[in-house]
C-alpha cells in the first residue's frame, strides 16, 4: 500500500496527464485563429448571401469522452462581420440589424447535451442577440478524437442551426413589388470549433 502512494505522489509530482497554467482539468479553451462563425440567409427569395461574423472566444467542457459531459460558453463577435460589401455590412452593423454599437456580441451557453449517433450530438442552449435570449438546437458534428500537440490537446467539431433573426430583434425588411421580402426571416448559421486544452508535460 505504501508503494502504491508512492508511485501516485510520483505521477501527481510530475504532472503526467494534469492540466496546466490553472486550467481545470476538464476544460478546453476556443482556438480563435482556427475557429470561425458563417451565416446565411436569403435574398431577393432567388439567392443566399453568406457571410463571416467575427473572433469566436470562450471554453468548452468535456472529459474527452462522454459528449452528455459537454457544455459550451461562446462569445462571438458582431463588429467584425463580413459579407464582401461595405455598404452591405455596415447595414448589418446599424439598428436596423445587430445595432453593434451597443451589442457588439452575441452569446451561447449550453443547458445540455444529447447524444445523436454516429459522431454527431445536439447542444441545446440559449442564444443571445441584441439583448434577446431564445433556447436553440445545435446539431454538432464531433468532437473529434483529442490529438496530442506540444504541450496540449486539441479537438474540433462543426455546429448548425437555423434561427428566425426576428425573434432575436432584427427586424428590417422591405418588400418587392411581388410582396415578397427583401430579406428571409430565416438564418441559416454554421459554428467551426477548434478548441485546447493545456496539459504538463512528464517531468515537468
Amino acid at each position: 500500500m505504501k508503494r502504491l502512494f508512492l508511485v501516485l505522489g510520483l505521477i501527481a509530482a510530475m504532472g503526467i496527464g494534469a492540466p496546466a497554467y490553472g486550467q481545470a482539468p476538464n476544460e478546453w479553451t476556443i482556438d480563435t485563429a482556427h475557429s470561425a462563425a458563417q451565416f446565411a440567409v436569403r435574398h431577393l427569395m432567388v439567392s443566399t448571401v453568406r457571410g463571416q461574423l467575427g473572433p469566436v472566444k470562450g471554453t468548452i467542457t468535456w472529459d474527452g469522452k462522454d459528449v452528455k459531459t459537454i457544455a459550451a460558453d461562446v462569445t462571438i463577435d458582431v463588429t467584425g462581420l463580413n459579407t464582401r460589401v461595405e455598404n452591405r455590412d455596415n447595414h448589418l452593423r446599424s439598428p436596423d440589424f445587430f445595432d453593434a454599437a451597443n451589442n457588439p456580441t452575441m452569446t451561447f451557453k449550453s443547458k445540455r447535451a444529447e447524444p445523436a449517433g454516429g459522431g454527431h450530438f445536439r447542444l441545446v442552449g440559449d442564444l443571445t442577440i441584441r439583448g434577446n435570449t431564445h433556447e436553440v438546437v445545435l446539431e454538432v458534428e464531433g468532437p473529434m478524437p483529442p490529438i496530442k500537440q506540444p504541450n496540449s490537446l486539441k479537438t474540433g467539431a462543426t455546429a448548425t442551426t437555423k434561427i428566425s433573426r426576428k425573434a432575436f430583434g432584427l427586424l428590417w425588411n422591405n418588400l418587392m413589388e411581388t410582396g415578397g421580402a427583401v430579406v428571409a426571416d430565416e438564418v441559416q448559421v454554421q459554428i467551426d470549433l477548434e478548441a485546447f486544452k493545456k496539459v504538463a508535460e512528464p517531468g515537468k
